[in-house]
């Protein structure tokens, strides 16, 4: 009898060990591969701004939370798929705040471990004017090296819209800016995430030619301080907002 019962117990455990081991080929193929990043080093002062983000997610709203979220399931899709992602951040005057999009929607993803193949950034705006030097030197606060370049480096648009090369890790590959319509070769033409950061901008353009996402994401224009005591700390803020929110943005990836 004993005997008997210990076979039974040992066939039993044998049935439960094969049905363990031996899964249907369709629950394998549930799990899929984990995305493999390799995080880049950004540039040392940089690298210390950009740690402190995380800490101040808490400062975004829900609403806001849920709108950014909008553009990180975006990117996940595409990158789940295997398809680059490009993301164009688009105002008025390409001047302030899509530039700022652009630069730290590249920061975020290169601190995360993205590279330029899985995603680029662009920035355009409904017209063409300038990057502001503000701009410029508001990035430069945080660790960025920005250089104005000449036209042998890059070609100039118009003599007074400069391009300013951006570097935001050792042997990286500059990042270009200068004011231009969101529609300009340079930018994507298809198949891109259009992110509106002004409200002219998304009154203007209720509809953007080749975006297969259109998000509205405000932001209050620094351009108020201009030539004031607090245009500085202004610009400092907008930056560190924008910057905030799109690690945000890649944290959810």
């Amino acid at each position: 009898m004993k005997i008997s019962l210990f076979i039974s117990f040992l066939l039993c455990l044998q049935v439960e060990i094969l049905e363990n081991n031996l899964q249907p080929a369709q629950v394998k193929n549930q799990h899929t591969t984990p995305m493999i990043m390799q995080k880049v080093p950004l540039l040392p002062a940089l690298q210390t701004y950009a740690s402190t983000l995380e800490s101040e997610f808490g400062q975004i709203s829900v609403e806001r939370k849920e709108n950014l979220e909008k553009i990180s399931f975006y990117i996940k899709e595409k990158l789940a798929k295997k398809e680059a992602v490009s993301l164009n951040f688009i105002c008025t005057h390409n001047s302030r705040r899509s530039q700022f999009g652009q630069v730290w929607a590249m920061v975020a993803a290169k601190y995360y471990g993205f590279d330029n193949q899985q995603i680029t950034t662009f920035s355009g705006g409904t017209e063409a004017t300038a990057c502001n030097p503000r701009t410029v030197a508001a990035l430069q606060r945080t660790g960025i090296e920005v250089e104005k370049i000449n036209e042998l480096s890059a070609p100039v648009t118009v003599a007074n819209n400069p391009r300013y090369a951006v570097v935001i890790a050792a042997k990286s590959t500059p990042i270009y800016l200068f004011s231009k319509k969101y529609s300009d070769a340079e930018n994507p033409q298809k198949n891109f995430c259009a992110v509106l950061v002004c409200s002219q901008a998304d009154e203007s353009c209720p509809l953007i030619n080749g975006a297969t996402l259109r998000v509205y994401h405000g932001y209050e224009d620094p351009k108020k301080a201009d030539g004031q005591e607090n245009e500085s700390k202004q610009y400092d803020e907008t930056c560190r907002l924008i910057a905030r929110e799109m690690f945000y943005v890649f944290s959810k990836i």
